[in-house]
């Protein structure tokens, strides 16, 4: 998740259908972003096919990281980096709960209160790859732009949901570009996988700023990477792709 979120933060309220904090049918605001994102909300939130993608996803990492190591069984120093936001953790209670109060990108209180003091979800399959991960020795960083005046908050927040390694100097939250700090892991660890929820989470070839067009174009020129190396957790709710024409 790219929390730059000021260009998608409309579609973020699409997000809000159903959670801990679901909203019922005589709660709804008449929000007009509920109305333009209805669908993209309940498929994000409620079905059993957003569910069974992010089980696949995690699934198919596992069984790459298998195949990576039983190909390569006297290496070190081997490492993957993950997003946080929607591919480790489900944001959506906060998202409910801004829907509410008819609430646009405006407004990023809520958002700073969750960064403090929220209690995210886990994404299915998360845990059980990333305590896969931990367990054969594989370095794991946390490449995220949440911020940085709220590490303690987000380290406590992830020894609470047992997420493995939290340790200050793997959680690399938000200032520079994610492609340099992708870049510093690199120094002294080789990453063998990544997984996130949007481009950006995975090469500097892909940029929030490109055209959907520039984008499409990327992702068919490093298209022997996904499934390989790249692993990609849906988000229909909110990302560089709502700007599209």
């Amino acid at each position: 998740m790219n929390l730059t979120r000021k260009h998608a933060y409309t579609a973020l309220l699409a997000i809000a259908a159903c959670s801990g904090a679901q909203l019922q049918a005589k709660e709804a605001p008449s929000c007009p972003a509920v109305q333009q994102y209805g669908m993209s909300l309940k498929f994000q939130n409620r079905s059993a096919e957003v569910q069974a993608l992010q089980l696949q996803a995690y699934n198919l990492a596992e069984h790459r990281l298998k195949e990576i190591l039983q190909a390569n069984p006297q290496a070190k120093n081997l490492a993957i980096v993950t997003d946080l936001d929607e591919t480790v953790l489900d944001n959506t209670d906060v998202f409910v709960n801004d829907l509410k109060r008819c609430e646009d990108y405006t407004n990023w209180k809520s958002w700073d209160a969750w960064e403090q003091s929220g209690q995210p979800k886990l994404i299915p399959g998360s845990l059980d790859f990333l305590q896969f991960a931990d367990q054969q020795g594989i370095k794991i960083f946390y490449v995220s732009d949440r911020a940085e005046k709220y590490r303690q908050s987000a380290m406590t927040m992830m020894k609470r949901l047992n997420l493995p390694q939290v340790q200050s100097r793997q959680i690399l939250l938000y200032g520079t570009p994610k492609e340099q700090r992708r870049q510093s892991i690199s120094k002294d660890y080789e990453i063998v996988l990544l997984l996130g929820d949007t481009l950006h989470d995975f090469s500097g070839a892909f940029s929030n700023q490109q055209t959907a067009a520039e984008r499409a174009a990327a992702v068919a020129q490093n298209r022997e990477k996904f499934g390989d190396r790249f692993i990609v957790l849906p988000n229909v709710s909110y990302g560089a792709w709502s700007k599209a024409e």
